[in-house]
């Protein structure tokens, strides 16, 4: 039996993520903003750029795991594409950072071109997770066209837990501060201070509710939802016992459930990539609402963990993999 006063220490330490987390709950603001004033909060030179075959990696593939990159093939010669280019760079403003948009001219960079099996131009795919996935071809009508961004976006978020945000100008360099203004404290501080104290000694059952408190009226607020996945995972494994979980999950691989309560310990203990490897095999192994739990589990484990983590970058690409 473990013991109650479990720390996550070994794992993500809250203090360290609270400027994180302070930062992308103005991202969430800002969205919020813009979708009730129709304005895109950040500029359009970070949502729309130029890719070439040497910086496809960092700019497409790496980029992927963090926000959907929409990616239009097209040529100076093509015609449509003139079209089409325009309003792809206006939607990309309009949704505000829920996708970014990546323009790859075909006669400078012949190798992507044939890499993604292209056809003729304007050709669109998205890469989600590091995994490509075809969109349309031509110049379709914009109505069409955002029907399949909303689907776009709307898998994966469900699907990897990938949601874009807004680009802080500072946090990317564009503008720097004149001087570090001290920072006010926020109307949750003492709320989540508490529920950090009780997950740190123990108290899980007060942890959860006082996370839970703050997330009713602050739906978004990252510290929030990072304490309560810290804290929801403590209480599922403090009553298991690591050693008959484990040799359960040995001798019956194909038991999503058993696999998940062995992922649950394995991130406890720290091995991170155990536990993702383990829940992939899962989805990979599984059907039905098996490979949804093992999928939704891994979701799960990815929000103790934080997205900017490398090791949740290679979850998500490898998720993609099995799931497409």
């Amino acid at each position: 039996m473990q013991p109650r006063n479990m720390s996550m220490s070994g794992v993500v330490d809250l203090a360290a993520v609270k400027a994180a987390g302070e930062a992308k709950q103005k991202a969430e603001q800002a969205r919020a903003e813009a979708a009730r004033t129709g304005q895109a909060p950040v500029s359009g030179a970070r949502l729309v750029f130029d890719v070439d075959e040497a910086g496809f990696q960092q700019d497409v593939l790496q980029r992927s795991t963090e926000v959907p990159v929409v990616i239009d093939f097209w040529a100076e010669w093509c015609e449509p594409c003139k079209q089409l280019g325009p309003l792809l760079e206006r939607l990309a403003g309009e949704y505000a950072g829920k996708f970014v948009l990546a323009k790859i001219d075909v006669d400078a960079n012949q190798m992507l071109f044939q890499q993604f099996g292209v056809q003729g131009i304007p050709a669109v795919f998205a890469v989600v997770a590091g995994q490509p996935i075809p969109l349309f071809q031509g110049a379709a009508p914009e109505s069409q066209i955002r029907q399949v961004l909303d689907q776009l976006v709307q898998a994966a978020e469900q699907q990897f837990g990938i949601v874009g945000a807004p680009v802080d100008p500072q946090a990317a360099g564009e503008a720097e501060p004149e001087a570090e203004a001290p920072v006010p404290a926020g109307p949750y501080d003492a709320l989540l201070e508490a529920a950090n104290q009780a997950l740190d000694s123990g108290d899980l059952g007060g942890a959860v509710q006082a996370y839970k408190n703050v997330l009713n009226d602050d739906p978004a607020n990252p510290e929030a939802k990072l304490g309560l996945a810290q804290a929801e995972l403590l209480r599922r494994v403090q009553d298991l016992d690591p050693q008959a979980v484990r040799k359960e999950a040995a001798e019956n691989p194909a038991d999503v459930q058993a696999q998940i309560r062995a992922a649950d310990l394995d991130l406890v203990g720290g091995h991170v990539e155990d536990a993702f490897g383990r829940l992939v095999d899962a989805v990979k192994r599984s059907a039905g609402d098996d490979r949804e739990a093992a999928r939704l589990r891994l979701l799960e484990l990815f929000e103790v963990i934080g997205a900017e983590d490398p090791r949740v970058t290679a979850g998500r690409t490898a998720l993609a993999r099995v799931l497409f």
